[in-house]
């Protein structure tokens, strides 16, 4: 944490925290029909200021990452609850915020499901980011908003189950709450920003969020299964692969997170076992006789899929990939990029503590390793900016570590001979 980040800490623990327990203006109700979401459209749009946005999900619950609950504030407009269940459009609702900035609290975890119903910043402020690049040491809600105004939220209903209807009072206060003094810890992030000179890369960040475009669908997601370093067999990868489709498919169907119709763990356990039969099923953990004989008739049935899938269409041992191999491979089959890669991790280390800030936000570890596998033919320091600049680095963070890497890619390469 930088001094002046410590003082704000320090100044807010000489005093006792203030719990906020109400919203100001008092609880909202909850925006459910057209009508109403009319008067928030008309409202926030002749408020005046940043809007301060929230989202709750029902991960762990429901079938996807979608919001069951959304949350904003603006001065001139004061607070509204939305349910986008009941309203699913809220593409007007975005145009009133158009030229706003939002502020949002780690903004690449609510924006996708904020696009799904029509909202989409132009203009953003993330104070969870914000607080890293400011040198904070917990950058959470909570924790940020008291060390930082002085404030404590309580967050006892942060993983509840948000798809329900109607949604608690106390829940909703709790939501309501989160938005109540975001716009305060903006302003409050970006003159602590401004005094440590940081203020241009976090506003670089933000707009870098802003910009990007929705991520494309992943590869293979089923190789994302918790445990998957056991499982070494071709044949069991598919095992695991026709288990993860089936709890998939039926996550989906029924509207509820996959991991409440079969546990990671149970289909990494069925793979490995591979039993031939119900009975040798049950014995598999995760399989148990509280499981009923459809299920493990499904279950059966994708692991006899597997069974079936020719030799030649069984996955590939390992994720298909761009760019390097996995860094422990390097020494092996390259070590002068492995000794490049050693010597740009430190000089980021370094770099990163002098500017109290974390590594990963000064530079992505992903460019690093791109760079220092396929480096620029000449190591200097031009050529390694416009080799971090191809693959999407900001402009800060070029200018702050292009020549520290550059460096470290030459005394590689003089090391090697």
């Amino acid at each position: 944490m930088t001094e002046a980040a410590e003082a704000i800490a320090l100044e807010s623990a000489e005093t006792a925290p203030v719990p906020l327990v109400e919203p100001r203006e008092g609880l909202p109700p909850v925006v459910a029909d057209e009508a109403a979401l009319a008067a928030v459209v008309a409202a926030f749009a002749a408020g005046h200021g940043p809007v301060a946005v929230d989202a709750e999900r029902a991960s762990g619950y429901r079938y996807g990452q979608r919001a069951y609950l959304i949350q904003l504030r603006r001065a001139g407009a004061g607070t509204a609850l939305i349910d986008p269940i009941a309203c699913p459009d809220l593409s007007e609702l975005g145009d009133a915020l158009a030229e706003a900035e939002w502020v949002v609290h780690a903004a690449t975890q609510d924006l996708p499901c904020l696009a799904e119903v029509g909202m989409r910043p132009n203009r953003l402020f993330d104070t969870e980011l914000a607080g890293r690049i400011a040198g904070f040491a917990r950058v959470g809600l909570g924790p940020m908003t008291e060390s930082v105004l002085g404030y404590t939220l309580a967050k006892e209903h942060s993983a509840v189950d948000w798809s329900t209807r109607p949604l608690p009072e106390p829940w909703l206060r709790y939501a309501a709450l989160d938005v109540e003094v975001l716009v305060e810890l903006r302003d409050a992030l970006e003159r602590e920003l401004d005094g440590q000179g940081k203020l241009d890369w976090a506003l670089e960040e933000f707009a870098a969020i802003a910009a990007a475009p929705r991520p494309a669908p992943r590869v293979d997601p089923w190789r994302r299964t918790s445990g998957m370093h056991k499982v070494r067999r071709r044949r069991q990868l598919a095992a695991v692969r026709e288990l993860w489709q089936s709890r998939d498919r039926i996550a989906q169907e029924r509207d509820v997170s996959p991991g409440r119709v079969l546990s990671d763990a149970a289909i990494v356990n069925a793979a490995l076992a591979m039993p031939q039969n119900i009975a040798a099923l049950q014995a598999v953990q995760g399989f148990g006789p509280r499981v009923h004989r459809r299920q493990l008739e499904q279950w059966l049935a994708a692991l006899d899929r597997a069974r079936a899938v020719p030799e030649a269409q069984l996955p590939a041992a390992t994720a298909p990939h761009e760019g390097p191999p996995p860094p422990r491979a390097w020494a092996e089959k390259d070590p002068v990029a492995a000794a490049r890669l050693a010597g740009a991790r430190a000089a980021v280390t370094e770099l990163a503590e002098r500017h109290r800030l974390p590594a990963e936000n000064l530079i992505t570890p992903e460019l690093v390793r791109r760079v220092a596998w396929a480096p620029p033919g000449e190591p200097t320091v031009p050529a390694v900016a416009g080799a971090f600049r191809a693959l999407g680095a900001r402009r800060w963070q070029v200018e702050l570590v292009a020549a520290a890497v550059a460096a470290a890619f030459a005394a590689a390469t003089e090391a090697a001979g």
